[in-house]
């Protein structure tokens, strides 16, 4: 029985087993799904794979710059206390080591990359970690800076982690202080865009036509002559930019100037230039379908076995 890429992707899912191995095991079962994640049972390869099912919405989101190179990932575990666990921390400071060391191309890589410090993969440092704390954890994302000057910041122990990226002439140590004030605000508000410049024409055209809408919906607004109408929602696009733009956002520290004039007044009192380049922001559990139990029914439903 043949067996596909998809196959391989499904089989790895399943037991949090390397890609090479997964191909092997259904190679050696004619592409028995059943049958491989058994032979990969037997080789002590995916004692987890009963775990992996469950779904894993918690755990943290770490940032971190290692020597020099910016970093930030998301692990997730299926509780809130397992996110808190020091061995866990230590699993998922590893894994941004080892994304600043190895860079990976994309999540197959990483998984298949030497774990900092150890000769297992990362896949086979996340199945013991599976072991030892007793629930399905799952790396799920990272993002990497190599140029520029990185500041990481993580809020809430975890909860959100954010790297800023800068391009400047100062020493690092110089904008931290600047690079954390951006992270905090990004974290805080969560802004969809960085700068107006990158608002594309169809986001733009919606808003306008929401905008429009609104004011002929509204009798005072009707009335009003087309071309005035059309000076409002200039008005209104300039709203949206201090909403939803994060340079052209109010600085949630100093309501009298905007981020991107912040930045450019602590560039002049340190005497040198800070732009703002990039960033990411990694929320926890963010995007995961959560599945909501009811444990009272549950209970009920063994006592009634």
């Amino acid at each position: 029985m043949a067996f596909t890429a998809a196959d391989v992707k499904t089989l790895r899912e399943m037991t949090g087993v390397g890609m090479m191995d997964c191909k092997k095991a259904l190679s050696a079962t004619d592409g028995d799904m059943d049958k491989a994640v058994e032979w990969l049972r037997e080789k002590g390869m995916a004692a987890s794979a009963k775990k992996a099912g469950r779904i894993a919405a918690e755990g943290m989101a770490m940032a971190e710059v290692v020597n020099g190179v910016g970093v930030v990932v998301e692990v997730n575990a299926e509780t809130d206390f397992v996110g808190k666990n020091e061995k866990f921390v230590s699993f998922v400071k590893g894994v941004a080591a080892t994304v600043a060391k190895e860079n990976p191309a994309d999540m197959d890589a990483l998984m298949d990359c030497k774990y900092d410090g150890s000769d297992l993969t990362v896949t086979q440092q996340q199945q013991e970690m599976v072991l030892v704390i007793g629930e399905n954890i799952k790396v799920r994302r990272f993002a990497r800076f190599t140029d520029g000057t990185s500041v990481a910041y993580v809020h809430a122990g975890g909860k959100i982690g954010v790297l800023v990226n800068l391009e400047t002439d100062l020493p690092a140590e110089k904008v931290e202080a600047v690079g954390k004030d951006v992270a905090m605000q990004i974290a805080a508000l969560n802004p969809r865009f960085w700068d107006k410049a990158q608002v594309t024409q169809d986001v733009l055209d919606e808003e306008k036509k929401i905008m429009m809408v609104q004011m002929e919906n509204d009798p005072k607004m009707a009335s009003k002559p087309e071309q005035v109408r059309e000076k409002i929602v200039l008005g209104k696009l300039n709203k949206f930019y201090a909403e939803n733009c994060l340079l052209q956002q109010e600085f949630v520290k100093d309501g009298d100037m905007t981020v991107e004039q912040y930045i450019a007044a602590s560039a002049k009192a340190l005497g040198g230039t800070i732009t703002f380049k990039n960033a990411v922001r990694f929320e926890k559990g963010e995007g995961i379908e959560k599945k909501q139990e009811n444990f009272a029914e549950e209970i009920a439903a063994m006592v009634k076995g």
